[in-house]
């Protein structure tokens, strides 16, 4: 598939002839040096490419707490936790030009230790962000030789939602990386359960697919039974019935396993990882107490 997305057709997007887009397009452009593929799929929509570009214009490059290449290495960091190599790959480059020590690059464990105690609440946020608590933020704001400001654990926060947010538009519209970036740095997640990732005519590459469809097949099954039991016995309520439902689920091999980490996981993105067992969990679950939330009205 030719163009900036996998899913989206080249002709659907908007091209330098649209005088409405290419005028969103060129302000892209000024902002960041470039338009990218990001950029041109947002251009379908262009009102809503203009307020974006604001607001990353804003985050990145305007005055604030933080200096530039800190900002960029927060986006990695971000974009790690949710394997988006589109936007890691996209940032080391932008890093690197703000003027970023190269050595960062090597890993989380090079940064400085200021950088890394944001792994924890960068997790938190990224997969399961009702466990924060007060004490998250307490212990960064703690002084100390590496104790963040507020104002720069605001714009570090904010930074850290943006991008993972991002992360979810980027696989979305399945975002290809760009010309110049390096071919590592592409844009598609690893399969929890499989070491192929889908190709750019959209089937999936290796047993990816077939895995799939067996993995499906076993749920379905399981839920069959589940129906047929149910017959058999007496008394068996709908809401016992969901419960057992949503256990089947989750036992399957459906849910990624919290402790499984791909091995197809490409360097780049590893090196940026603490604790990459660490992953998402469903908030709420029938029949079990709700865990505590951190409520900032």
């Amino acid at each position: 598939a030719r163009g900036p997305s996998t899913f989206i057709p080249l002709g659907e997007i908007p091209q330098e002839g649209g005088e409405s887009s290419l005028h969103h397009l060129l302000e892209a452009f000024v902002s960041a040096g470039r338009v990218d593929h990001v950029a041109m799929v947002m251009g379908l929509h262009p009102q809503y490419l203009s307020s974006f570009w604001k607001t990353q214009y804003l985050l990145l490059r305007m005055d604030g707490p933080l200096p530039y290449h800190k900002r960029h290495y927060i986006a990695i960091m971000a974009a790690a936790r949710h394997r988006c190599s589109y936007l890691v790959g996209l940032h080391m480059g932008e890093f690197l030009q703000v003027g970023g020590n190269p050595a960062w690059l090597q890993g989380l464990h090079r940064a400085p230790q200021k950088l890394r105690n944001l792994n924890e609440i960068n997790k938190l946020l990224a997969h399961r962000p009702w466990l924060i608590t007060k004490e998250h933020i307490e212990a960064l704001l703690r002084p100390g030789e590496d104790s963040w400001s507020l104002a720069e654990l605001v714009q570090a926060l904010v930074l850290l939602t943006h991008y993972h947010s991002l992360a979810s538009f980027v696989f979305g519209c399945g975002i290809k990386p760009e010309e110049d970036q390096d071919v590592e740095s592409s844009c598609w997640a690893p399969s929890p359960h499989s070491d192929s990732s889908p190709t750019s005519d959209g089937t999936m590459g290796g047993s990816g697919g077939t895995d799939a469809m067996q993995e499906l097949e076993v749920l379905m099954e399981r839920m069959k039974l589940l129906q047929e039991n149910q017959l058999e016995e007496e008394g068996v309520t709908q809401e016992e019935m969901a419960t057992r439902f949503e256990l089947e689920k989750t036992e399957s091999l459906l849910v990624p396993s919290a402790d499984i980490l791909d091995p197809s996981l490409q360097s780049h993105i590893r090196c940026f990882l603490e604790d990459p067992e660490f992953g998402y969990k469903d908030f709420t679950r029938r029949g079990e107490q709700a865990p505590p939330t951190f409520r900032a009205q």
